[in-house]
């Protein structure tokens, strides 16, 4: 069994260290680049997934309008362990919409409705949600009531309704991450240990990656088009 918690201010340090963990963990579930552990530029998106969330989650502080809220699933059993959390952030000028960023559930606890009872709670209080997400994803979100509504790189975006939210949101700067003192460590780090060609060559996959992706978000959302054109 678990139960869920609702925050819209910054979650405890033992929350927030668990939430930051399953980040790395589960990188390859959550990230747009869907990078596998084997690519050698794997570490550098843990640190730079993990430093967007972490930001997140400190912007919680404060009263600014569209800051990120937080469901975190906790095991009923043992209340000081999260099964897992939804972070999104509502829309600045549209008490009804907000969009999911990041979704996770522990390995050893999915297929419980975990991921489905956190989305049903978002969606309950904002009910115009959207998603981005990998195409393979699309039939999870589908069940969950979210259509595919556009293509969008590597990702295909959905919503509960049948067009996006015409307001803003406070999305995190990810550039800054990118050209951080401590990215450059990392990649110097990495291109020590694996050596100039492996990583030129992670790059390659990673960018052969994205482009197949976005050839499925196309493909997955111009299908949808016609199929619903006929009906």
């Amino acid at each position: 069994m678990f139960t869920l918690t609702r925050l819209d201010t910054p979650p405890p340090e033992s929350m927030k260290s668990q939430v930051l963990q399953m980040v790395v963990d589960y990188l390859g579930d959550i990230s747009a680049v869907s990078l596998t552990s084997g690519n050698p530029l794997y570490p550098l998106y843990q640190y730079v997934v993990g430093f967007e969330v972490h930001r997140y989650l400190d912007s919680m502080d404060g009263a600014q309008a569209g800051k990120p809220e937080l469901i975190m699933a906790l095991d009923g059993d043992d209340p000081v362990r999260l099964l897992g959390f939804a972070l999104y952030l509502p829309y600045v000028d549209d008490p009804d919409a907000c969009s999911l960023i990041y979704l996770a559930v522990q390995e050893s606890h999915r297929r419980q409705g975990i991921g489905r009872a956190m989305v049903e709670e978002m969606v309950a209080r904002y009910p115009h949600a959207e998603v981005a997400c990998v195409a393979g994803k699309v039939p999870y979100f589908e069940a969950l009531g979210f259509l595919p509504l556009a293509a969008r790189g590597p990702q295909v975006m959905m919503n509960t309704r049948s067009q996006a939210s015409n307001g803003a949101l406070a999305v995190q700067d990810l550039e800054p991450i990118f050209h951080s003192k401590e990215v450059r460590q990392i990649h110097g780090y990495l291109m020590k240990q694996h050596g100039e060609k492996a990583m030129s060559d992670a790059e390659k996959e990673r960018n052969r990656l994205l482009d197949q992706l976005a050839r499925q978000a196309l493909h997955l959302t111009e299908t949808y088009a016609v199929a619903k054109h006929v009906h």
